[in-house]
């Protein structure tokens, strides 16, 4: 095979790299001691002690030291005119962006948008480095400025990834490890030079790395390792997906690192379908479920290198055009099983209100709502009022409604049927008088639909009524009205 013939400078870089990390490590532990960089526990963290947490710096150091010694040795001749479209002295500003980003935000907790503006910063150095997706499901981006977005998008999204998901001793660098040689077997299966000496020393490293940080850990990766890991992956993926322009061909990058990027669309689904901030901290990650479910820290790394094992030997197989589409149907599969099993309370409600019917009843009420408010807009009397608030409570199901004035008294039952039990609901009018409903219970169906005609009632009826003022006359009427 073409690349044979490459595999004595590979395998160097690969142990160069894992005894370079392997004794850099201790010493960068001890820095971050002695300099206070260290993670304290809290109620959401699993240590019970302060960990040194930049140990990116060891791994940055070993990936890089092992390159040095490569590039300058006899080796490196061989080099010069296989892989020429990367050139590692261009895509080295990038990784050094990324690298201080995470450093910064160790040392001094950096806000989200500061830490968002070095990915983006790091990414578009790398994409002046050559790094580009220049196409997706055989439509070519090249040339055309689509080809930057999505290669930003792309890695910034594998850079937060890796740091989301190192949250548990051992299984960032773990997952990193799988993906990172992943990539490195596809570049030996496709003669694919350039990814082979990228991703070499990164297997080196992390590998070099993880017993320092298996459980118990005692250092941490820290956001400079995990956001340099998972940029470099990102590039990676890029540099891997090159050689084919096909959906397939960049679907097999995506499955290898798909435990980290499935951690971060769950984690933002979740937090949007809650309305919480998408950057706040929380105990929903897939290792925190897992945790919940009563496994060890321990048992939860190997079962999540497994699963990574089993999506990189997916990915593999997608070099094989036959087996592509069923990679894909296999690979769904497997997530939406992963996603079951782990139970989050907040896809379920979804699922519920979107096939149970509570989406269409919360739609049909706050069109409801609008009519109504519509309808009080072109009201020009009180029994007009009335009348708009009645079509509405009739849609809306309630059993009674009765509006009290200070001037008048009107009431209306809308069902033939006397329902079994009811609750009644009260709203007043900011002085004008007030609203009493009268709702049915339902089994099955909760009144989620009266809150936005209660807040209708407050914000537009009860301005309109005093608007209308002047027109009330003294008197008191009941009308009984029905379906």
């Amino acid at each position: 095979m073409f690349i044979r013939g490459y595999m004595p400078s590979l395998v160097i870089l690969a142990i160069s790299a894992l005894l370079l990390t392997l004794a850099l490590t201790p010493a960068c532990r001890s820095l971050c001691r002695y300099l206070g960089w260290v993670d304290q526990p809290d109620l959401r963290k699993l240590h019970r002690g302060p960990i040194p947490r930049a140990g990116g710096i060891a791994i940055l150091a070993g990936y890089a030291a092992a390159l040095a010694i490569v590039r300058f040795s006899p080796l490196w001749a061989a080099y010069s005119a296989t892989w020429a479209p990367l050139s590692i002295r261009a895509l080295l500003p990038a990784v050094l962006v990324a690298f201080a980003t995470g450093l910064l935000d160790d040392i001094f907790t950096l806000k989200p948008w500061m830490k968002f503006l070095g990915q983006i910063l790091a990414a578009a150095l790398a994409c002046n480095a050559g790094v580009q997706i220049r196409g997706i499901g055989g439509h070519s981006f090249a040339g055309t400025w689509w080809q930057f977005p999505l290669t930003i998008f792309w890695l910034v999204g594998c850079a937060n990834a890796f740091n989301l998901i190192d949250g548990l001793d051992g299984l960032a660098v773990g997952i990193g490890l799988f993906a990172t040689a992943t990539a490195f077997l596809s570049a030996i299966l496709t003669g694919n030079i350039a990814l082979a000496v990228v991703t070499a020393p990164l297997l080196g490293a992390l590998l070099g790395f993880l017993p320092y940080n298996f459980n118990p850990a005692s250092i941490f990766m820290g956001d400079c390792g995990s956001l340099t890991v998972g940029f470099l992956l990102g590039c990676f993926g890029v540099i891997w997906s090159q050689k084919s322009a096909t959906l397939l061909g960049m679907t097999a990058p995506l499955i290898a690192m798909a435990i980290p990027l499935l951690d971060t669309t769950l984690a933002i689904s979740r937090r949007f379908l809650r309305g919480q901030p998408i950057f706040a901290a929380d105990r929903g990650h897939i290792h925190h479920r897992l945790l919940a479910r009563g496994f060890t820290t321990r048992r939860i790394a190997w079962l999540l290198y497994a699963a990574a094992g089993l999506l990189a030997a997916l990915s593999l197989l997608m070099s094989n055009a036959h087996l592509g589409g069923v990679v894909v149907v296999a690979f769904c599969l497997v997530i939406w099983l992963a996603v079951r099993y782990l139970g989050y309370e907040e896809f379920d409600v979804a699922r519920r209100m979107v096939f149970g019917g509570f989406f269409r009843r919360i739609l049909n009420a706050n069109v409801s709502v609008t009519q109504f408010e519509q309808a009080l807009h072109a009201a020009r009397t009180v029994d007009e009022c009335w009348q708009a608030l009645l079509a509405t409570s009739r849609a809306l199901g309630l059993y009674s409604a009765t509006l009290r004035l200070a001037d008048r008294h009107l009431t209306a039952t809308l069902a033939a049927d006397a329902p079994a039990e009811c609750w009644s609901l009260t709203i007043p009018l900011d002085g004008a008088g007030h609203v009493d409903l009268s709702v049915p219970f339902r089994p099955g169906k909760p009144p989620i639909t009266i809150g936005p005609l209660a807040d209708s009632l407050r914000l537009v009826l009860a301005p309109k009524l005093h608007q209308l003022q002047s027109h009330l006359t003294p008197r008191v009427q009941a009308v009984a009205a029905s379906d």
